[in-house]
């Protein structure tokens, strides 16, 4: 049985009751809400930790979905999965795929802003200012493009970015 219909919790049940009703009415192709279907239980599975579940149901909406726009999406979750289970270079893969079918997509430029930030504070650790500086300049690079794209989001990163004088660069 799909995920999507062994949902449990009310919010899980509404979305999907919600999005069941728009794939009846919204006129598209058998192929997209085929793709839809299965980005909406790949939704579902992450939500709940299940990732290969998730991912399993991410990859057959990316194999199915045309549309660039909504590819993004499906890349940038995938991404996420990768993050959680402290894949980081699989993780950035996926954002940049998905930042490539979308460059507005703050949430992508922010987690990549992320883990080029993480990576500085390994570099430090190891002793290795340099390379952590570059590290930070790279994270800075990305929070100031995600801060363009919603300028009310990314609060503490906007604090970072005057503490370390990288706002204005």
């Amino acid at each position: 049985m799909p995920r999507s219909q062994r949902n449990d919790n009310f919010i899980d049940k509404t979305f999907t009751i919600v999005a069941d009703i728009l794939l009846q009415i919204i006129p598209m192709a058998s192929g997209e809400k085929e793709a839809f279907t299965y980005y909406r239980d790949g939704m579902s599975a992450q939500s709940e930790g299940e990732y290969a579940e998730a991912l399993q149901n991410y990859y057959e909406a990316m194999r199915l979905e045309i549309d660039p726009y909504d590819r993004s999406y499906i890349l940038y979750n995938i991404g996420l999965i990768h993050t959680s289970n402290g894949e980081h270079t699989k993780a950035l893969e996926y954002y940049f795929q998905a930042l490539e079918r979308n460059p507005s997509l703050p949430q992508a430029l922010n987690n990549t802003a992320l883990i080029c930030h993480y990576r500085g504070e390994q570099a430090i650790r190891q002793g290795d200012p340099e390379t952590a500086e570059a590290w930070f300049d790279q994270a800075a690079e990305y929070w100031k493009q995600a801060i363009a794209l919603a300028p009310s989001n990314y609060i503490e990163a906007q604090n970072w970015l005057k503490i370390t004088g990288r706002f204005g660069e």
